[in-house]
């Protein structure tokens, strides 16, 4: 018998339309559904976002408008807890403000006694010193703090908190799967997600995933980049499918390097496409595993790539891309900062040569990742079973 339901508050980066951050609240409402019912307890999500009218259409949840104060005064006070994260919602470098709205959130949470659950959170860079102490403060009256990275621990551990109560747990992401029948559900049907559009299937060419954000105001690394494919595409015709995995800006960024690798690519007998409707999380998911090979900026499409078991190459432009590889026994191809086109070319078609050699290698890390990727949820399930 199912208990009464529980409300669950869930704070993150939340319907700003990010695919990475979208996947984080997809593997989070699974893993809880998943072992919520299996201990024979109901808890009800109610999310965060910047768009709860999407957010609901989209999750089927209750969502509420993470700017209006109010609302979610009202939201926390009628719950039974607060989950904080996942993603990168502590680090200083997009915005000063994002760390005390985040705080603040759970800050709210424990003044009304309820307990806090940090689910998987990617700590860092904190370059103000200023939050160290108010981070330590919130953490220590945390129920549960697990991270998504031995570096975040380590950064956690430096400012005071012990280390033996925070837990090292992969990305939410790395738990995230397709619905078994989905593929048969969609192929040929013409709509509907992850639809694989006529120009993947076009000779037979590799399809080449490209995952790209604009960071180098020179542009120099997505310079780089488009001359390495266009180099690659000269020995082995390809399909570069570019994914935006954060839309507006990375549909801009794909399109930039697009106009660079047009005409090489279609010279050297290959074609260029981009996936601009794959807002819901399942649907990139999905065209990620038809990739023969994926070229990631943004974490996500390299942990979609690893859960998918799509060979991959990240492109590093901040510690979490490293940090993530490092986990698979995977080195960047470069950095923003100094991407070198013959190694992205030459490290792409070694990708498409042994590309079953690279998922048998890594298939043990990998697989341990995924079965490790609900350990916040199981916590947080037995919490709330040993409450009640």
């Amino acid at each position: 018998m199912v208990a009464a339901a529980q409300k669950i508050i869930i704070s993150g980066f939340y319907g700003f339309h990010n695919s990475g951050d979208e996947a984080v609240l997809q593997s989070i409402l699974n893993a809880l559904r998943k072992q919520s019912q299996a201990a024979g307890l109901s808890l009800e999500p109610v999310v965060l976002s910047i768009d709860p009218e999407w957010t609901t259409a989209t999750y089927g949840v209750e969502s509420v408008h993470r700017m209006k104060l109010g609302e979610v005064r009202k939201a926390i006070s009628e719950s039974a807890g607060l989950i904080s994260g996942g993603g990168s919602l502590l680090q200083d470098v997009t915005s000063s403000k994002t760390i005390p709205y985040y705080l603040g959130i759970i800050k709210l949470a424990q003044w009304m006694g309820k307990p806090v659950f940090i689910y998987a959170q990617g700590i860092g860079p904190v370059n103000r010193k200023l939050f160290h102490p108010l981070i330590k403060s919130v953490f220590r009256k945390c129920a549960y703090v697990s991270v998504r990275d031995e570096q975040s621990r380590l950064l956690l551990q430096s400012i005071g908190l012990d280390k033996d109560k925070i837990d090292v747990v992969p990305d939410p992401v790395m738990g995230l799967a397709l619905p078994e029948d989905l593929h048969r559900e969609s192929a040929g049907a013409g709509s509907g997600i992850g639809d694989t559009p006529p120009s993947v299937l076009k000779d037979a060419l590799s399809t080449v995933g490209v995952s790209v954000r604009f960071w180098e105001q020179s542009r120099q690394e997505l310079d780089a980049l488009a001359e390495g494919l266009v180099k690659a595409s000269a020995e082995l015709p390809l399909h570069v499918r570019f994914l935006p995995f954060h839309h507006t800006a990375d549909n801009e960024a794909s399109r930039y390097v697009m106009q660079k690798v047009g005409q090489g690519i279609e010279k050297n007998g290959g074609t260029v496409s981009i996936c601009e409707d794959a807002l819901h999380p399942l649907q990139m998911l999905r065209e990620v595993g038809q990739c023969q090979a994926l070229i990631g900026m943004r974490l996500h499409s390299l942990i979609y790539a690893a859960g998918r078991r799509t060979p991959l190459m990240g492109v590093s432009y901040d510690p979490k891309i490293d940090h993530f590889l490092e986990r698979i026994a995977c080195l960047p191809v470069g950095t923003t900062a100094a991407l070198d086109a013959d190694k992205v070319a030459a490290g792409l078609l070694e990708l498409l040569e042994s590309g079953e050699s690279w998922k048998q290698e890594r298939e043990p890390l990998i697989a341990s990742l995924v079965e490790a990727a609900e350990a916040p949820a199981r916590q947080i399930v037995q919490y709330f079973g040993h409450k009640g």
